[in-house]
């Protein structure tokens, strides 16, 4: 059951990183969601902590990248 959610997020992942115009910010979240989500999974968290996990990389991942774009 996990390992069907998990590769449901990652094909919701893949979809969004196809979108092209993506701002740096934008890049930034969807790659920390990414490997926030994978290392949460990896590790062998509940799903709730997978998905915890993608939120804080995401958020963390906007701000990065935003940063960077504004240089």
């Amino acid at each position: 059951m996990i390992k069907a959610k998990i590769v449901a997020l990652v094909a919701v992942a893949g979809l969004l990183g196809g979108c092209e115009n993506m701002t740096m910010g934008q890049k930034g979240a969807m790659t920390g969601a990414a490997l926030g989500t994978g290392i949460a999974a990896v590790s062998g968290a509940s799903f709730g902590t997978v998905v915890g996990a993608g939120l804080i990389g995401g958020a963390a991942g906007y701000l990065t990248g935003s940063a960077i774009g504004s240089k």
